[in-house]
């Protein structure tokens, strides 16, 4: 802060030495370092105050967000006035960025209601995600190795 060196400090030691005496140093340099203390408690005191100033807006500004967030939640899932639940079996309503879907083309006479045929050219659906199949293809051996009895 005031960027004493160690030449800074001898010549301020030799010179209180000369203006205080060396009987009344030691009390001197005992009030001076009561005085560095309480300024320095002092100085903590303004720091911790403005910290708790600075923490207290921080929070203030996280609840009013935390409130915006939760008031666009329930506004999303809220009941209607006339006491009924929603219909939870019903599709749920299309965002409002989103463009309503068009009407899905009929199936085939012959197939099932659900159920869409294969389209030419697609590959066929996945099946069996969970475990193995019983028996694995055999891998093909190596050209000249003998097959195994």
């Amino acid at each position: 802060m005031f960027d004493l060196g160690w030449s800074e400090l001898l010549l301020v030691a030799a010179v209180a030495l000369l203006v205080i005496g060396p009987k009344d140093l030691p009390v001197a340099m005992r009030t001076v370092g009561k005085w560095v203390g309480k300024a320095r408690a002092m100085t903590r005191h303004v720091r911790a105050g403005f910290d708790e100033m600075v923490r207290q807006a921080e929070l203030e500004e996280m609840e009013k967000e935390w409130q915006r967030h939760n008031a666009a939640i329930m506004a999303g899932t809220a009941i209607p006035a006339t006491g009924a639940l929603p219909d939870l079996g019903a599709p749920p309503p299309p965002f409002p960025a989103e463009a309503p879907a068009e009407a899905p083309a009929e199936a085939p006479a012959g197939a099932n209601p659900g159920t869409a045929g294969p389209e030419e050219g697609s590959e066929p659906p996945l099946v069996g995600l969970g475990a193995p199949p019983a028996d694995p293809p055999a891998s093909p051996a190596p050209p000249g190795a003998e097959p195994a009895r």
